[in-house]
């Protein structure tokens, strides 16, 4: 109840502010300026230039990694995910005498970090973290879209980027092969993106939700039998460093662990910031279980699939790809704030890839994510407000729950057919 009073009273300064400042042509006019000036300054050839995001993206892995060569828990844990495989330790057990926490990923991802691993400590991090941008920079890249759109999105999304990259996060990659899994599937690499999705699964589980675009693929027998082959292949790769039977232990061990993670994540201050996150924490309610939001989130994110006339339409596949990322982090319990680079590279390609131009609503979504999703965890946000409103209530997931019901609105009401190149820049959405 505190937290509606205080939200109310928010609500009501606003409007008095709005009120006191409303539109007049003096500041209709300076604000005309100001976003032709803004305009302007960003769409000199530095800003679109790849090579700049190229040099961005490489520069924000090296800075995270130098200002946390002695403060990086998370890669800790992965390295030794890789030196627990080869000694034939449990995976699952905790090590305060190395790090902090327990692993929760899968023995797979002993093979995916031993490059890493078995380099020295300040160098595995620094590749570490260059890789993990690299991955989903070349994913964005490769998005059938603009590359002025793909720019936009790589820009949007870089700071949520440095987030993730300063906790040496694995998300990173989560988005880029789940994206990589779209793109596999529309160039028809039904190998590749099986390959994606099984990587993606084995090794956190989210990898699953490329299965979402399996209704795209053109050789879908060819797409199931390799899913079958790189899951075997993948499933028992780890034994190539350890046994059968260590394996085989590990990932029972794996699916215990998890089980237990999720009844911790339901109210844990840094875990499930999602969307079933928020109403748990808002409502204080512990004796519900998340199905009854889970359910229908799921339905409302499947009716699309009805919509068969639509698939011929690149716009409307791309849309599932946006629904599919921010879905993954809304809806799971173990959603976490460096999580969300995953759920903003989805509201990036929400916002370019449809055929019509976007309202100023939508763009106040856009500019609304970026403050509180994207920036509410650095120093740059209000700490007070961030320490009493944005961590308890797991309010960073809010913007993108908006856009994801927004996005899910357009999907079952708009038709996606690309318009004439001479009335796509004046055709304006439906209000």
């Amino acid at each position: 109840m505190d937290l509606l009073k205080h939200l109310f009273s928010f609500s009501y300064l606003c409007r008095r502010y709005l009120w006191r400042h409303r539109s007049t042509p003096h500041t209709e006019n300076m604000m005309n300026q100001l976003t032709q000036r803004i305009h302007t300054f960003l769409s000199k050839p530095f800003f679109s230039d790849p090579r700049t995001l190229l040099g961005l993206w490489l520069l924000l892995p090296v800075v995270s990694a130098l200002m946390k060569i002695n403060k990086c828990n998370n890669f800790l844990i992965f390295k030794y995910v890789f030196w627990h495989t080869w000694n034939g330790t449990p995976l699952y057990e905790a090590y305060p005498e190395e790090y902090f926490d327990v692993n929760h990923y899968g023995p797979l991802f002993s093979m995916v970090i031993a490059p890493f691993a078995v380099l020295p400590h300040p160098l595995g991090l620094l590749f570490w973290h260059v890789a993990m941008a690299l991955v989903l920079f070349v994913s964005i890249r490769k998005l059938p879209v603009r590359q002025g759109q793909q720019i936009m999105i790589l820009w949007y999304c870089a700071h949520e980027l440095l987030t993730a990259l300063f906790m040496s996060q694995f998300n990173i990659a989560v988005a880029a092969i789940v994206i990589g899994t779209f793109v596999c599937i529309e160039k028809e690499r039904e190998g590749t993106a099986a390959l994606l999705i099984v990587l993606g699964t084995l090794v956190k589980l989210y990898g699953i939700v490329g299965l979402a675009f399996f209704f795209f693929s053109r050789h879908k027998v060819r797409f199931v039998l390799w899913m079958l082959a790189w899951g075997v292949v993948l499933f028992a790769l780890p034994m190539l460093i350890s046994s059968g039977e260590y394996v085989m232990e590990q990932y029972r061990e794996w699916y215990i662990c998890l089980t237990e993670k999720n009844a911790e994540n339901l109210m844990a201050g840094g875990q499930n910031i999602s969307l079933l996150g928020m109403v748990r924490k808002i409502s204080g309610c512990m004796n519900y279980s998340d199905l009854w939001l889970i359910v229908p989130g799921v339905v409302l994110f499947a009716g699309p699939y009805l919509r068969l006339r639509q698939y011929r339409h690149l716009a409307f596949r791309l849309m599932w790809v946006a629904s599919v990322l921010m879905f993954t982090v809304l809806f799971s319990t173990g959603s976490e704030s460096s999580g969300y680079i995953i759920a903003l590279a989805g509201v990036g390609i929400w916002y370019v890839a449809v055929p019509w131009k976007r309202s100023k609503w939508d763009v106040a979504l856009m500019v609304f994510a970026f403050i509180l999703t994207s920036m509410s965890p650095s120093d740059l946000f209000p700490a007070f407000l961030r320490k009493q409103y944005v961590q308890p209530y797991a309010l960073k997931a809010l913007p993108c729950i908006l856009i994801w019901g927004k996005l899910m609105w357009e999907m079952y009401t708009k038709d996606y057919a690309a318009l004439p190149q001479n009335d796509h820049h004046n055709t304006k959405e439906e209000q």
